[in-house]
C-alpha cells in the first residue's frame, strides 16, 4: 500500500465528482440476480495462503524469502491450471539498490478474447520506517501484500470451474520499496514513480503483446479485521462503471457494510500505471477507516501480522470478487 496521491488534477476532479453524486439516490439492485455458478470461496484456504507467505519471513527484493515465495506462487499456479508467464526485470530503488523482479502472470482459457484482470503484489516493503520503536527493521506484510496474494491463490484454485470469460492473474514486484513519506528524490527518465515498479514495468511492457483487458480489479491490503472498503477516488475517475459493478454486487450479496457506497481521495497505487500507462480501467479495493484515512496504525510497522489478519474479510473479499468475474459475459 502506498500513499495519497499528490496529482492536483485528478483530486479535483474526483472531489467534483464525489459533490455532483454524493446526494444522488442510488441506483437499486436488481430485483433478480443473474443465475450463475459461482464456486465457494473459501476463507480459511485464503487465511492459509496468507501464513505461508508469512512463514517465508518479509518478501523483500534480493532475498532469499522473495525468492522462495516467488516459486511457491508460481508452483501454485501451474498446479491449478495456470499458464504461467514470468517477466524477469531489474529496476533501481530510491535508495540506490539494483532489484531484481518478477511480475508473475496466471492466465486462465488464454483462448478467450474478453479478458478480466486481477492483480495483487507480492513483495514487502523493506523497512517498518512508521513504527516507533523498530523503523529500521523488516516486517512481515501479512496484510500489505500477502493479503492480496492470499485472495487471489484461492480465486485461482477455483478456476477450474471454468467462468465465461478469460482472466489473468498478475501478481505486481516491486510495489513497496518506494521513498519515505516527505521525500522528494529525483527519479530517471522513464521513471514515473519510485513505488509500483512493477506495474510501471508491466504497463509499458506487457505479458502479451496487444494485450487487453475488459477491467481490472486491485487489491492491497484486504484482510484486516473489521476492515470497510470505501470508493477510492483514483478508482473512480478511471473505472466508475468498474466501481459502481463491484460495490453494487457487494450490496446485493449482503456486505454493504464491509463495501461502503462512499466516495474518497485517490492515492498512488498499481492501479495508477495500469490505467494511464497500460489502458486498462482497473479498480483498488483497498481499506479505508472514516476519520482517520487509507492507512491504519499498522501501516509499515511491526503490527502488520498475522494478528492483524481475518479470514472473514478475505471472504468476504473474495467473495465479491468472484460475484464480479462469474457474471460477466
Amino acid at each position: 500500500m502506498l500513499k495519497p496521491f499528490g496529482r492536483t488534477a485528478l483530486f479535483l476532479a474526483v472531489i467534483l465528482l464525489s459533490l455532483s453524486c454524493g446526494n444522488k439516490k442510488q441506483p437499486e439492485n436488481r430485483e433478480s440476480a443473474p443465475t450463475v455458478a459461482v464456486p465457494k470461496f473459501n476463507a480459511d484456504s485464503a487465511l492459509a495462503f496468507v501464513r505461508t507467505q508469512v512463514s517465508f519471513g518479509p518478501r523483500i527484493p534480493n532475498t532469499l524469502a522473495h525468492q522462495e515465495a516467488g516459486d511457491y506462487i508460481i508452483r501454485k499456479l501451474k498446479a491449478y491450471g495456470a499458464r504461467v508467464q514470468v517477466q524477469e526485470f531489474e529496476a533501481q530503488s530510491y535508495d540506490g539498490k539494483n532489484l531484481k523482479l518478477r511480475n508473475i502472470v496466471g492466465s486462465f482459457r488464454p483462448e478467450v478474447q474478453k479478458r478480466i484482470l486481477l492483480a495483487a503484489h507480492w513483495d514487502t516493503r523493506p523497512f517498518a520506517d512508521k513504527d516507533t520503536s523498530a523503523p529500521d527493521k523488516p516486517f512481515d506484510g501479512a496484510n500489505d501484500g500477502a493479503s492480496g496474494v492470499a485472495v487471489l491463490l484461492e480465486i485461482a484454485r477455483n478456476l477450474k470451474t471454468q467462468p465465461q470469460v478469460g482472466v489473468d492473474l498478475i501478481f505486481f514486484d516491486g510495489e513497496d520499496w518506494g521513498e519515505p513519506d516527505g521525500s522528494s528524490i529525483p527519479k530517471p527518465p522513464g521513471l514515473d514513480s519510485w513505488w509500483c515498479l512493477g506495474s510501471q514495468h508491466w504497463s509499458k511492457n506487457k505479458h502479451m503483446p496487444g494485450y487487453r483487458a475488459y477491467f481490472g480489479i486491485l487489491l492491497d491490503m484486504v484482510g484486516g479485521t473489521n476492515a470497510q472498503f470505501f470508493q477510492e477516488g483514483t478508482s473512480v475517475f478511471y473505472a466508475p462503471k468498474v466501481v459502481e459493478k463491484v460495490w453494487s454486487t457487494a450490496a446485493r450479496l449482503g456486505y454493504s457494510s464491509t463495501f461502503v457506497t462512499q466516495k474518497e481521495s485517490p492515492i498512488t497505487d498499481d492501479h495508477l500505471f495500469v490505467n494511464e500507462l497500460g489502458g486498462i480501467p482497473m479498480i483498488n479495493i483497498t481499506p479505508f477507516e472514516a476519520g482517520k484515512g487509507y492507512f491504519g496504525s499498522y501501516h509499515h510497522t511491526q503490527q502488520d501480522n498475522m494478528d492483524l489478519i481475518s479470514a472473514k474479510t478475505l471472504g468476504i473479499v473474495g467473495n465479491v470478487v468472484m460475484q464480479v468475474v462469474y457474471e460477466e459475459e
